[in-house]
């Protein structure tokens, strides 16, 4: 029986960087005989100026039966006026929580050959190998009520809510406790219990989910001291579990520890593994078309999804091997280039990673 893969290039760079991981997905598929099929259709502005919505309710239809989802990024500035409810982002959001993709992985791993464009010296952050953990589908970006009212004295006002409930907080704990399992048994929960109600029952129900694995090591961190810690001393960390906007903010600056968020994958799962893989940067508009934008973030997405959805964990690894050959090589794109390197556009730096994964 074939396995369905649904296609979501998305806005800006997202149809560039998308063409260079179905190049890489397709030839893992043909090499090691998965029986994938692919199919293509259109999430945030591009499904805005199809569909008149983010996210049509067939495509999420289509996102439902599929196995996995691979998508590009969204957004823009051509969209930036239209209505709040019609914007690129709430197509984003609403494919998230209609999936059920409330846990969002994106590890921060330095390739050693991206030691020196990273913004911090090669000794603080050689071998880095951090996982974030994000809660996504609950918090300050989904939470009720929000609103911009005008005050009786004619000043503007707007509120967000921030809400968290005991299984929300129990379910992302135990995925970064499973996570922390597997790898260095260190957990460091990030929250703001000073402030923040939802924080502190957030604390409050990690460390009872902490006594179900005295195997691993919990840390607590202020998200403000977090911050400073990723760039002082980031090795110190193992996996990182947060909410929706902390995650969001944490991983971002992470991002900057491996050279570019040019090179970061993410996945995001439901409870049965089922999930949706993207690149962390954005649509990155002021570059779109011009061939230049880092495809290896979408093709390291491609990795992340058959290890994660498929359990297919030599194919996952021949693409990481490949994607290290070619820096090997000193091909760069912009993001990542220094001096001696030679620097490639999108479309070289994607046939480069499928003539190294064909040659494995």
């Amino acid at each position: 029986m074939s396995k369905q893969i649904l296609i979501l290039p998305g806005d800006g760079i997202g149809p560039e960087i998308m063409a260079e991981a179905v190049k890489v997905l397709e030839l893992v598929n043909d090499k090691y005989s998965l029986g994938f099929e692919l199919s293509f259709d259109e999430l945030g502005g591009a499904a805005y100026e199809k569909y008149g919505v983010p996210l049509a309710d067939e495509t999420l239809e289509r996102a439902r039966a599929a196995d996995a989802i691979l998508l590009g990024a969204v957004g823009g500035p051509q969209w930036d006026k239209i209505e709040p409810a019609l914007r690129p982002e709430r197509g984003l959001l609403k494919i998230r929580s209609q999936l059920g993709l409330f846990a969002n992985l994106r590890p921060a791993i330095l390739y050693p050959q991206l030691a020196e464009a990273s913004s911090l010296k090669p000794e603080v952050v050689s071998g880095l190998d951090i996982l974030i953990v994000r809660e996504l589908t609950g918090g300050i970006y989904f939470g009720q009520p929000r609103e911009t009212l005008v005050l009786e004295d004619g000043q503007r006002m707007a509120y967000d809510t921030l809400p968290y409930s005991e299984s929300e907080i129990s379910r992302i704990a135990r995925v970064g406790f499973d996570m922390a399992r597997v790898r260095g048994k260190k957990l460091c929960s990030v929250d703001k219990a000073n402030v923040l109600a939802s924080s502190q029952l957030w604390r409050t129900v990690v460390m009872e989910v902490a006594k179900d694995y005295p195997d691993v090591e919990l840390s607590h961190m202020y998200v403000d001291n977090a911050a400073m810690q990723l760039v002082r001393a980031p090795k110190q960390f193992d996996v990182m579990v947060t909410d929706n906007l902390f995650g969001d903010i944490l991983s971002d600056e992470a991002s900057m520890l491996t050279g570019s968020i040019g090179m970061l994958p993410s996945a995001s799962l439901d409870a049965n593994n089922k999930g949706m893989y993207e690149p962390c940067h954005g649509s990155a508009p002021d570059i779109a078309g011009q061939g230049i934008a880092n495809p290896l973030a979408t093709i390291l997405s491609v990795s992340m999804l058959l290890r994660y959805s498929f359990n297919l964990s030599e194919a996952a690894a021949a693409i990481e091997q490949a994607v290290s050959l070619v820096l090997d090589q000193g091909l760069r794109t912009g993001d990542i280039y220094s001096p001696g390197m030679t620097k490639v556009g999108t479309a070289a730096m994607g046939d480069a990673v499928v003539a190294a994964l064909r040659n494995l």
